[in-house]
């Protein structure tokens, strides 16, 4: 009787598990999806693109249309949102549970996490700015320690 019960449970579980699995995944992915809405996730990456388009172009002024635009095919299809969408969600899924992207959506959607998505990424490039001020200030002692002989090995 008890075995009876048993493998009945196990086949009932078996057939609902999968689908509470699905379930699970799609709630999952729709907190990705949310935190990307917030971060403005697609917007940072076409930006990205055009930078990367920007630094070429510079490095190469002399581009015709045709070539300028073969360079923008090639970087949408290998870094565009549409190419990377997809590792992207994989990414987070696989890094923060359900859970901890519901707590980061819920800081996020506040007027200061919405600061912080705008305001951290400018002081990211304040703080790598001052870095290389600073650097170029003292390359004469970096110089100094590069040039420096190296004991025989």
């Amino acid at each position: 009787m008890k075995t009876g019960y048993l493998i009945a449970t196990l086949f009932t579980a078996s057939l609902v598990l999968p689908g509470m699995t699905a379930a699970d995944d799609q709630s999952h992915l729709e907190q990705v999806d949310i935190l990307f809405k917030l971060t403005r996730m697609e917007q940072k990456i076409n930006d990205s693109v055009d930078s990367v388009a920007q630094l070429q172009l510079r490095q190469n002024p002399d581009l015709d249309a045709e070539k300028r635009a073969q360079l923008m095919a090639f970087l949408e299809r290998h870094i565009g949102w549409k190419a990377v969408r997809g590792d992207l969600y994989e990414m987070y899924m696989q890094t923060f549970t359900e859970e901890e992207l519901k707590t980061i959506n819920d800081f996020y959607i506040t007027t200061t996490g919405q600061k912080v998505i705008v305001i951290v990424p400018q002081l990211v490039q304040e703080r790598n700015r001052l870095a290389m001020q600073r650097l170029q200030q003292n390359i004469g002692e970096l110089q100094a320690i590069m040039s420096a002989d190296q004991p025989h090995q």
